[in-house]
């Protein structure tokens, strides 16, 4: 069984910045309901689909498979619901864990989180000097929410 451990947090300042360029992803659902999302991505020259169960806590069941990228493009263009999502993501290592940030574009210019995977619900860690407010329990920063309510239609107050 394979399941993902994950918190997400807003990040608060750009000093987690290096000259790194990230990778670019686009990445769109073909299905999201309350217990599973199914995701197409595309990263570089790679591409994936991934099933996602219901989030339980920061807790979840998640499969993910390496596809043809000509394919998930055709996905991406014809099956997936819109907006895509569109980010670069950047990997940035701290206190030997890897965070990854995601800064969005598009309709969800001006979003920026940060996430860690964990080997255990209650894993403890050291917080970097970045991170901001915790939002893994907020539906809304779940990239397959930001379908259909992106962060450029929220009001004043983001978070």
């Amino acid at each position: 069984m394979a399941q993902e451990i994950e918190r997400k947090f807003l990040v608060k300042d750009d000093s987690w910045r290096s000259p790194n360029p990230g990778l670019l992803y686009r990445q769109g659902y073909l299905t999201r309901q309350p217990d599973l999302a199914i995701r197409v991505r595309l990263g570089g020259d790679r591409a994936w689909l991934t099933l996602k169960g219901a989030t339980v806590g920061v807790s979840r069941l998640e499969y993910e498979y390496s596809i043809p990228l000509g394919e998930a493009q055709e996905m991406l263009d014809n099956l997936c619901e819109t907006p895509i999502i569109e980010k670069r993501r950047y990997q940035v290592m701290y206190e030997g864990l890897t965070w990854e940030i995601d800064e969005f574009f598009g309709e969800n210019q001006g979003l920026i989180v940060a996430e860690v995977e964990l080997e255990a619900e209650e894993q403890a860690f050291t917080p970097p000097p970045w991170l901001g407010m915790e939002v893994s329990d907020d539906p809304r920063y779940y990239n397959a929410n930001l379908v259909n309510y992106p962060y450029s239609q929220w009001d004043e107050s983001k978070g």
